[in-house]
């Protein structure tokens, strides 16, 4: 009862600074989404071997080193595995999108990444060249500075110009979690719903710390079941990827993606 209450705070405070600016015109679309992503649950029950965690992880690279090799490397395996995307740096969004073409993976391009610090307009910007490049879904950091200083009409209209600009594909807010109070975890979630984000997401690999398993509950918890929850960061295994999906996440984002499939653990740190 009192984790309810906690989140009915939170909201009642977004909206009503929300109420008094002029983004309440601009969100009345509040809770459209691209029907063409996955936000369904995984009933884990239906994972009947590692393979089966295929189509519902992202494979990512995002190291700013990453080679051309490497990206092509990543896109290979996701092709050869059947993952459900490749998440890479928007300059190497055509890369991936040529080798993947023909086959069920598709490319994601992260923006505003890893900071979230960057303009909207910035942000907005690159979704579309992403998207222009080949990306079909976008993952976007939220600002981080806005969220903790409470100025959720900024934080809004950031994620709704990010959520426009990337039209018809749909768009992830990476909260960086790790670095968020309970409450504003709950306020990212809530504001990336309320700008018609398709999920939410919890970390970028490059702050202090991954997805963790109360986090991904609270998350779902707060967004309901229209909206897709996705852990990121640090998850190595079969084993770690089992107890994010039963904890409410519906999508995973991974480097160690072949270890995961393939019943091995990953000793990478990235």
């Amino acid at each position: 009862m009192a984790e309810a209450q906690d989140i009915q705070r939170v909201v009642e405070e977004i909206a009503d600074q929300v109420r008094r600016s002029s983004l309440a015109r601009r969100t009345g679309n509040e809770g459209a989404r691209t029907p063409s992503v996955q936000t369904a649950r995984i009933p884990p029950e239906s994972l009947r071997s590692n393979a089966d965690l295929a189509p519902y992880i992202d494979h990512t690279l995002l190291k700013p080193e990453a080679t051309r090799e490497d990206i092509l490397r990543v896109a290979r395996e996701a092709v050869e595995h059947g993952f459900a995307t490749v998440c890479v740096n928007s300059s190497h969004v055509a890369t991936v999108a040529g080798v993947l073409a023909g086959s069920r993976s598709v490319p994601i391009a992260v923006v505003g990444f890893p900071l979230g610090a960057a303009l909207s307009s910035a942000k907005a910007f690159e979704a579309r060249e992403a998207i222009a490049a080949g990306a079909r879904e976008i993952d976007m950091v939220i600002p981080l500075g806005a969220l903790k200083a409470r100025d959720y009409t900024l934080v809004l209209e950031d994620i709704a110009r990010v959520v426009e600009a990337s039209q018809p594909y749909p768009v992830k807010v990476i909260l960086e979690t790790s670095l968020l109070t309970r409450d504003e975890k709950i306020a990212g979630c809530v504001l990336s719903k309320a700008a018609g984000a398709a999920f939410v997401k919890t970390s970028t690999g490059f702050s202090t710390g991954g997805a963790t398993v109360e986090d991904i509950a609270l998350m779902r918890q707060v967004v309901g079941e229209d909206v897709g929850v996705k852990a990121s960061g640090g998850i190595r295994s079969a084993d770690d990827a089992l107890k994010m999906i039963q904890a409410g996440a519906n999508r995973l984002g991974a480097s160690a993606s072949v270890a995961i499939v393939t019943g091995q653990r990953s000793t990478a740190k990235y």
